[in-house]
């Protein structure tokens, strides 16, 4: 079999080699020229993919820029982006540009498959049309499905061959086509009636974590005023052995789909007559957090009688979310640039971000030596093999994430100070925020 994948990032690339390494011929189509030189010498820009399972397919593995090499293909799968406008409202046009692609090649017997994320009646009310303006058939023709991309970049615990598929195609004999491809790469595939159901599941999964961490997010700021330790809180709570998700409060939500996907569905709803109150809810917790996490830090160097402005600030972590190096949406990248308006003096340490282009700075190589310069560290992304807690004991700390509390001590009052032999250390516990910093006595 021949599989072809429109769309080599996150999704598509992974898939890519999976279908690859089952033994199957995967041409893989992308309009980034630079990205698919380096594909074709070995080498990865997807960091769930290493280069060397890149190297080992033995040529069966053909990334491409031509479109017409598609028309080899059993089944095309379209990965593309499908981001917000400024207006956040859907952005289809890769997405369109995808299926125009798809349909100037289209053969008799080939299935295709949207993974990209979208609202539910793309694949009934925009795809299929597209599709079948080249006069052929959709379940006689040609085959038709959806099945949501379900990659959680880093994640090695549940893989693409472990996380059931969902598979929703158009017609029985569709939806025989899209389980049998699928089922060479997963070993569990969840058919469900119609795409719609597909699409709107996807969807369910990304509201559903997206109105947590905002239900999270807003209890800490409430914790934070109280002066009430809000990891100790989730802890307590995540006791219950029923009845209760853990959710953990941070400096914000990120990534490629959860700031992004609840939107689709919201958009969709207005064509209903219906305003889904609980995701734009979220949507605004969720945007302001990083800024509740600029006023911690604000209220760190007032503990320290320093300014912003013209404060050494060392933001540690700039992705969004640990051992990745993805900042799509990251908080950070707020929190950089409501700090840099303040007049702040900011460097950041980052070992999977190598730069941040839009903001025109470079990390810092050396931790230790940025860290003997600075006012304050502040702790955004907890990056593995990072020793946090050394960190404050070092410098004064803010820390978002929750990582230095094993550092507190038994006194829980807001704020208090004790001595340890000749140092001294401060600590400010309101809510997700820890601040620490030992000087000479």
């Amino acid at each position: 079999m021949t599989v072809g994948i429109i769309g080599l990032g996150y999704v598509g690339l992974p898939l890519a080699v999976a279908f690859a390494e089952a033994g199957e011929r995967v041409i893989g189509l992308d309009t980034n020229a630079g990205r698919i030189e380096a594909l074709r010498h070995g080498r990865s820009h997807v960091e769930d993919v290493a280069d060397e399972r890149l190297q080992a397919l033995d040529g069966r593995f053909e990334p491409t820029t031509m479109t017409r090499r598609l028309a080899l293909a059993d089944a095309i799968l379209i990965c593309v982006p499908t981001p917000l406008t400024a207006n956040r409202e859907p952005d289809l046009s890769a997405l369109v540009a995808a299926v125009t692609t798809v349909a100037g090649v289209l053969q008799r017997g080939q299935l295709v498959v949207l993974e990209s994320t979208t609202y539910p009646g793309t694949t009934r009310e925009r795809v299929l049309p597209m599709l079948e303006e080249t006069g052929l058939t959709a379940g006689r023709d040609f085959h038709l499905a959806f099945s949501p991309e379900r990659v959680d970049p880093g994640r090695t615990d549940y893989t693409l061959r472990t996380t059931p598929k969902v598979v929703g195609a158009l017609t029985p004999a569709c939806a025989e086509r899209a389980t049998a491809l699928y089922a060479t790469v997963c070993d569990r595939i969840v058919p469900v009636s119609t795409p719609e159901v597909a699409e709107m599941s996807k969807l369910l999964e990304n509201v559903f974590r997206a109105v947590n961490i905002a239900l999270v997010n807003e209890l800490a700021v409430l914790a934070d005023r109280m002066g009430i330790d809000i990891y100790e809180v989730v802890e307590a709570a995540s006791t219950k052995p029923y009845g209760f998700m853990r959710f953990d409060p941070g400096p914000g939500m990120g990534g490629h789909c959860l700031p992004v996907d609840p939107f689709y569905l919201s958009w969709k709803a207005r064509e209903h007559e219906l305003t889904t109150e609980f995701i734009e809810l979220a949507g605004k917790v969720n945007q302001q957090t990083p800024y509740f996490c600029v006023e911690k830090v604000e209220r760190a160097l007032n503990d320290l009688s320093r300014p912003v402005r013209g404060s050494r600030i060392l933001l540690l972590g700039v992705s969004y979310k640990p051992g990745v190096g993805d900042v799509r949406e990251s908080p950070a990248l707020k929190i950089l640039a409501r700090l840099g308006q303040l007049g702040a003096d900011l460097r950041y340490y980052d070992p999977y971000v190598r730069e941040l282009p839009a903001h025109g700075m470079v990390g810092v190589d050396d931790l230790d030596a940025a860290l003997a310069d600075v006012d304050l560290a502040v702790i955004v992304t907890a990056h593995p093999g990072i020793d946090h807690s050394a960190i404050a004991r070092a410098v004064p700390t803010v820390d978002l994430r929750g990582v230095t509390r094993s550092r507190r001590t038994a006194d829980t009052t807001p704020q208090h100070q004790h001595r340890t032999g000749d140092r001294m250390t401060l600590n400010t516990d309101g809510g997700s925020m820890t601040i620490s910093t030992e000087v000479a006595a």
